[in-house]
């Protein structure tokens, strides 16, 4: 795809969010989405590989959550795997403080490529599983908010994302649709790990008919000091 093609397409696609991106930041996007389908050649980082669709289910999607972060706000990305929605937030959002968390060393080497080419600044990778990151005194409680795409269910993913918050802070989950049951199914394991749902945003990707539900949980306690428990338990044995 074309710059000029690409740019009027993600014109079209935020506006409808209410964003606005220079020139700049454009071609910063455009240049994300070109290194994206170059790299994925060689690794798996997504089955998005379309244009169009790295456009909408990649950047106009990670972007939906902008609305929810305050300025200078110090923000971890958990399981970010090809950036999402870390970098797209950057790209829009200079003022944030982002660190990209993933457990595979391949994808940290993309993410820092990525980094580079782009001149992306205050934003760091960190190769790690979560359970560790979440134990590390350096990064633990630490962060005004966290966030994941598609990661896990929401017991599960609270266990990794409300470890990072402080108190104060807040949890964003990006999840699809139908999420009724998950939601029931977390209740118990959020208010063990110190949050609360403050409450969950549906809404259909910009010109489409993809539907979308963000979740809030508000970090309202410390979270107790076992949790995380060791790598894989969250997964196997969900809160």
């Amino acid at each position: 795809m074309e710059f000029n093609e690409f740019k009027e397409k993600m014109i079209i696609n935020v506006d409808k969010l209410g964003i606005t991106l220079s020139e700049i930041q454009l071609k910063q996007f455009y240049n994300y989405m070109n290194l994206l389908i170059e790299w994925n050649k060689k690794i798996n980082l997504t089955a998005i590989i379309e244009p169009d669709e790295i456009i909408l289910k990649h950047f106009v999607d990670s972007l939906t959550i902008s609305k929810y972060i305050s300025d200078g706000t110090r923000v971890v990305d958990v399981g970010t795997g090809a950036g999402f929605p870390g970098i797209p937030l950057k790209i829009y959002r200079q003022d944030l403080e982002i660190t990209l968390l993933d457990s595979l060393q391949k994808r940290i080497n993309f993410l820092d490529e990525v980094i580079r080419e782009l001149n992306l600044e205050k934003i760091e990778t960190v190769h790690s599983r979560v359970e560790d990151f979440g134990k590390d005194k350096k990064y633990r409680e630490k962060f005004d908010i966290s966030t994941s795409r598609a990661v896990a269910n929401l017991a599960t993913l609270s266990e990794y994302l409300l470890p990072l918050v402080k108190i104060g802070g807040k949890v964003i989950s990006m999840k699809g649709s139908l999420i009724e049951e998950e939601l029931e199914n977390s209740k118990n394991a959020i208010k063990i790990l110190g949050g609360e749902i403050e409450r969950v945003d549906e809404f259909d990707l910009p010109n489409s008919d993809i539907s979308r539900n963000i979740i809030l949980i508000d970090k309202i306690k410390e979270t107790p000091n076992k949790y995380p428990r060791k790598a894989g338990e969250p997964s196997k044995k969900p809160l």
